[in-house]
């Protein structure tokens, strides 16, 4: 049941009434999973903007093999044609960065409850440094929320990573780029 909510804003509640025990016992059941190093929870940013922001995390599988086997992908084909592509590149990306992160820096999602959303923000605890919204498409361009957050989280530099390796600027503090080169820039931070 986790590989089918991976990306995607946690809710315990209704994890629990589908497997018919307490929040309590899912909470449990995340912990144990998350201290083994099989899921990620990946917190909320929280700034004072005057809108309704997410506060819940959300839940990743960390190893994208264990979650294409949990969802029955056999090969590259069949992951081409499932629904879970985009959200299977963005766990990968968040796995990547958060790896590749300098010492002292966080990385959390960033969203407001009328649907804005940023993939991964990167921070120092307080003060958003970047934002990295994750697009498999190789022609991939941000949405509107995109610029919305660069606006709102006043975001000196935010990219659009695809699965592509081509480069491009998007605006003087934002451009479209690989997953390589990011995490050069990110390790730049």
């Amino acid at each position: 049941m986790m590989a089918h909510r991976h990306g995607q804003v946690w809710n315990g509640q209704q994890l629990a009434s589908s497997l018919g025990v307490s929040g309590k016992a899912v909470a449990g059941y995340l912990d144990h999973l998350v201290h083994a190093f099989l899921v990620r929870v990946l917190p909320s940013f929280h700034v004072d903007l005057g809108k309704r922001l997410v506060k819940k995390p959300k839940v990743y599988v960390r190893d994208s093999g264990i979650l294409h086997a949990l969802l029955r992908i056999p090969d590259l084909d069949a992951l081409h044609g499932h629904p879970l592509l985009g959200a299977s590149f963005e766990g990968y990306v968040v796995e990547q960065v958060c790896s590749a992160l300098p010492e002292g820096l966080e990385a959390s999602f960033w969203g407001v409850h009328s649907g804005g959303e940023l993939d991964l923000v990167i921070h120092d605890g307080a003060r958003a440094l970047a934002g990295i919204e994750v697009k498999y498409g190789d022609r991939s361009r941000p949405g509107r929320s995109f610029y919305t957050a660069m606006q709102d989280l006043q975001l000196p530099r935010a990219w659009v990573v695809h699965a592509g390796s081509e480069r491009w600027e998007l605006d003087d503090r934002s451009e479209v780029i690989g997953l390589d080169e990011l995490l050069e820039e990110v390790q730049g931070l």
